[in-house]
């Protein structure tokens, strides 16, 4: 006992190291590495998100820089270096700021397991506990960044004595447990950090991820941030290459400019001339519209992906309804003798029907109907009734039909109505008229639309 009391002094002498003071936690600057061999600095942790990545990139080297959202494709990253950078560098944080603090509460932890230990006296609970400060300290490096494993791995060891004496003690000295005993390094390949950019690695790291951001809002918006950072901070940065930088940006802003309007232009045409063709539901003529968008995206560089996804998508929509309206002419051009028949059969009602609009719209204005008037708009909606109803409609105008008829009756009763409210001087009876007179208007007018939409070959809207 007396070697494990030695043991255990030793071991609080080696836990007991002081505490350094910590600086206060700060963001932490990685590295997205791409798979040219180049890097962008990233303002704390990048964010992977289905197939894009990401990361707040600081556009200066000031304390506390402005930040630039950068929005890249996955497949550009290098995430085997990306991460082992990332691993470097939350190890080197948690060293300098917080693993002083974690040691010490582990110290204390197992000061505590082996004070017990020596205040025991049942054998087997001073081992139990031995055994449960052995494994906690085993596990410890793991969890923390392998921070001081070197004193972890000597305290291991006399740990492994202490418990050896103590099973012995206890009657029960059988081999050590391997899964206590085992310990090793884990194989880490370490990414060496990178100091913080100077002004100009800030700005150059800025214009790299100009070139490999996809969306042309952000590049243009980078390079705007880059001639404003120069400008800012020319007083710190080598007067040619400033000059230098400001000119290439400039030219390459003015080259995005340029690419924007091709491609405006495009869209505009193409739209216009896709719009015309599906009028004419000209299927051909579409699809060597799309064709052309796919030459012409060539010929521009395929410089705005987003543009032309756009467009082919407007032209794809036209194609649609032009394949639609292609059908519905086929349609047509086989039911034309039938409709044209109809068409002859039911002009005559609709040219009546014309004649009582001005009749309807008095009793619905309560204007004024003289019995005159009343008479001859009874006459008539009853001479469209016999008309209509003796013409059999085709299925396609079976609904406008329908409604023609129902437009007919609420003009006879509208005429009916009104002749009462006079008769009677009831003027709620005359508004009841004129709520008859305003539905067959809005339904005779309704009517007429759908059957000549319908006779008539299709077009688009």
């Amino acid at each position: 006992m007396r070697n494990s009391a030695l043991r255990a002094a030793v071991l609080v002498a080696l836990l007991g190291a002081p505490a350094r003071a910590w600086a206060a936690d700060e963001p932490t600057l990685l590295r997205v590495f791409l798979k040219d061999g180049t890097s962008l600095v990233s303002f704390g942790e990048p964010a992977r998100v289905g197939d894009r990545v990401v990361f707040s990139m600081p556009t200066t080297a000031t304390p506390n820089p402005p930040l630039h959202l950068i929005n890249l494709s996955a497949d550009r990253v290098d995430w085997d270096r990306t991460n082992r950078y990332a691993a470097t560098a939350r190890a080197a944080h948690y060293v300098r700021n917080q693993a002083e603090n974690d040691y010490a509460a582990l110290s204390n932890e197992i000061a505590q397991a082996l004070n017990d230990v020596t205040l025991t006296n049942d054998p087997a609970k001073r081992l139990a506990i031995a055994e449960n400060a052995r494994k906690r300290l085993s596990e410890w490096p793991a969890d923390h960044f392998n921070y001081r494993v070197v004193e972890i791995r000597q305290m291991l060891a006399m740990l492994d004595e202490a418990i050896a004496d103590l099973r012995a003690a206890t009657g029960t000295p059988g081999r050590f447990d391997l899964s206590f005993a085992a310990f090793a390094d884990p194989q880490v390949i370490v990414e060496p950090l990178l100091p913080p950019p100077t002004p100009r690695e800030a700005i150059e790291n800025v214009l790299t991820a100009a070139r490999v951001v996809d969306n042309p809002a952000e590049r243009v918006s980078l390079l705007s941030t880059v001639i404003a950072t120069v400008d800012g901070e020319k007083a710190s940065l080598a007067a040619d290459w400033v000059a230098t930088t400001r000119t290439d940006v400039e030219s390459a802003l003015k080259v995005e400019a340029g690419i924007d309007r091709s491609y405006k232009l495009l869209t505009t045409r193409i739209v216009a001339l896709a719009n015309q063709r599906a009028r004419l539901a000209d299927v051909r003529g579409l699809e060597r519209l799309e064709q052309y968008v796919h030459q012409r995206d060539q010929v521009l560089g395929g410089r705005r992906p987003d543009s032309v996804t756009a467009l082919l998508a407007v032209i794809e929509e036209k194609l649609d309804a032009a394949r639609r309206l292609q059908l519905a002419r086929d349609r047509w051009a086989m039911r034309a003798p039938v409709l044209q028949q109809y068409q002859a059969a039911i002009r005559l009602p609709m040219d009546l029907f014309a004649q009582i609009v001005a009749p309807l719209d008095a009793i619905k204005s309560l204007a004024g109907s003289s019995p005159v008037a009343l008479s001859t708009l009874e006459r008539t909606c009853e001479r469209i009734m016999q008309l209509a109803s003796a013409v059999a409609p085709p299925e396609e105008v079976a609904a406008g039909h329908a409604l023609l008829i129902s437009a007919v009756q609420l003009g006879r009763n509208a005429a009916r109505i009104r002749r009462e409210a006079a008769m009677a001087g009831d003027m709620a009876r005359a508004w009841d008229a004129s709520s008859a007179a305003a539905g067959a208007l809005m339904l005779g007018a309704k009517a007429r639309s759908d059957i000549q939409s319908q006779v008539l070959p299709p077009r688009l809207p």
